[in-house]
């Protein structure tokens, strides 16, 4: 039921996409500064292509900038999980000596051997 909705979902998205390409397909230049700008700095770069494609690459820039800035946010968390996961390993490992070293027998004395023999 879910994938079919997530279908329809994707279906009027790409309809409402398409028609928002079909009625703003008018070319139109692109410049990477403005005019006065350009001139006192003598960088002239323009290029015409279509409205929706200026509109959808915009939308399309501030999602990778969005994500990115999250991404360098979330930094921290990431540190400190892994973190976390070192030291529960470290603790599994120690847990599991303690275990085997439960297995030895009840006597200090051949405990000390068997340590030493371990060592």
């Amino acid at each position: 039921m879910l994938r079919y909705l997530r279908y329809a979902l994707i279906a009027v998205l790409m309809v409402l996409l398409l028609t928002v390409g079909i009625a703003n397909r008018t070319v139109v230049p692109v410049r990477f500064l403005p005019e006065d700008m350009a001139a006192l700095f003598g960088v002239t770069w323009q290029m015409e292509m279509p409205l929706f494609l200026v509109m959808l690459g915009g939308v399309v820039v501030g999602v990778v900038i969005g994500f990115t800035w999250e991404w360098l946010r979330e930094h921290k968390h990431r540190k400190v999980a892994s973190e976390k996961k070192r030291e529960v390993a470290r603790l599994e490992r120690e847990l599991a000596v303690m275990k085997d070293s439960a297995s030895v027998p009840g006597d200090d004395v051949l405990a000390l051997i068997e340590k030493r023999k371990a060592g």
